[in-house]
């Protein structure tokens, strides 16, 4: 059996226990209210970290050049290249 096969296995029966003791913990500790209502915080706070995340990379990144400028640039960019390959 390679190493990732045992990796693989491990985290097969690690997410099984898991699922067992959050079942346990939502129909029959004393803390289901508890456990539901910070699973449902997190949930609900991570969409919307991802979502601030998406909105501060919209207004932070600088806007693409205009497919025009790009042209030039390439044009630019070929004329220098001839010019190094001619000498």
């Amino acid at each position: 059996m390679s190493r990732d096969q045992v990796v693989g296995v491990l985290l097969l029966f690690a997410g099984l226990l898991g699922i067992g003791f959050y079942g346990w913990l939502v129909f029959l500790s004393a803390w289901s209210m508890l456990v539901l209502q910070l699973t449902g915080f997190v949930a609900v706070a991570g969409i919307l970290v991802i979502l601030a995340w998406i909105g501060y990379t919209l207004a932070t990144t600088p806007p693409p050049k205009p497919i025009e400028n790009l042209e030039g640039e390439l044009k630019g960019v070929e004329e220098k290249a001839e010019e190094d390959a001619a000498s």
